[in-house]
């Protein structure tokens, strides 16, 4: 696998993103303490348990970052990890309501969960061809609390 274009991208990060992964950790901390936001929530349990969920990753690069320089447009990936082969991981999170009910709820979840994966997956490509990497060197993830996406996601 060519890393050379792996090493740019986490050159970029290194300047893109100021903040350590330790003060990362204390941002999280301090959502623990003060649980205001349910989709923050959701990346600090992700964020303090990756080498479980994914133990692929060996090292966070971007937190909530445009994945291509100056690009917000195309919205910001939550996380991007370094892989332990030196590929990347993409990780988009999602808190969806699961518990709600009547037909407006369940066609919201609907839309936020085709939503997430279509995201991730158009996150894959443009990243890819921006950054010309090889598709093997990219992988994409979906974090959410509603068990049905990975259905979806591995559907597609």
């Amino acid at each position: 696998m060519d890393t050379s274009q792996i090493d740019k991208f986490v050159s970029y990060c290194q300047r893109e993103q100021p903040q350590s992964e330790e003060d990362i950790r204390r941002f999280f901390l301090g959502v623990i303490g003060f649980p205001y936001d349910t989709e923050l929530l959701l990346q600090a349990y992700l964020f303090f348990n990756i080498k479980s969920l994914f133990p692929n990753c060996s090292k966070l690069l971007l937190f909530e970052k445009a994945l291509i320089q100056d690009y917000t447009n195309l919205g910001k990936v939550d996380f991007v990890y370094l892989r332990k082969d030196n590929g990347l991981f993409l990780i988009e999170t999602k808190y969806i309501d699961t518990e709600a009910t009547g037909k407006h709820e369940r066609s919201r979840r609907n839309k936020h969960r085709n939503k997430v994966v279509e995201q991730v997956i158009d996150w894959k490509e443009q990243f890819r061809d921006y950054w010309k990497l090889s598709t093997n060197q990219i992988n994409c993830g979906v974090f959410t609390t509603d068990p049905q996406v990975g259905d979806r996601a591995r559907s597609t």
